[in-house]
């Protein structure tokens, strides 16, 4: 292959129902960041308090979490969702100034489709990334022009889960 695109920068896709979407973008992350590549994470509709931010920091990634809702969108007053919408959306800002190699934009399918990050910024965080960079996207429904952009499109899709028998979100499994 010739080398020009072996290093052109690809954009990875995690999508649908099942558990492991984040997970399979913060091993990609922490894979990056052994072998020294610089990491950039931000992280939609989420409160910052994932387990696997801490040890990415420590291992020098930038990380940009915790403007999420701190209820599901759905239960959000107008007024929340525009607060959201800003939050996020100056998140990814601050985030897009970072050199970076790779850069995971988690949940980033559901901030779109729920109007609550500036869904032309994400595309221009992906469309328009720098040559060489990798971008990541995780979410459950990806818009369509997050699948027509994507080189890797993997699907997880949930048979079983914990949640369906009451058992709710456990720390250091599922956050």
């Amino acid at each position: 292959m010739e080398e020009g695109k072996q290093n052109k920068g690809l954009v990875h896709l995690y999508y649908g129902t099942g558990k492991g979407k984040t997970t399979a973008a913060m091993g990609l992350a922490l894979r990056a960041l052994g072998q020294g590549f610089r990491v950039t994470v931000v992280q939609f509709l989420k409160d910052g308090r994932s387990g696997e931010l801490e040890p990415l920091k420590r291992l020098g990634a930038k990380i940009y979490s915790g403007a999420g809702p701190m209820k599901f969108s759905w239960m959000q007053t107008e007024q929340e969702q525009r607060e959201t919408y800003h939050a996020q959306t100056a998140l990814l800002e601050a985030a897009l100034k970072e050199p970076c190699d790779l850069l995971v934009l988690d949940e980033a399918c559901g901030a779109c489709r729920t109007g609550l990050v500036e869904e032309n910024l994400v595309k221009e965080a992906v469309l328009s990334r720098p040559a060489g960079r990798e971008v990541v996207l995780t979410g459950r429904e990806p818009a369509p022009w997050m699948r027509a952009a994507a080189d890797y499109i993997t699907r997880m899709d949930g048979e079983r889960h914990p949640f369906t028998q009451g058992i709710r979100a456990r720390r250091g499994v599922e956050f």
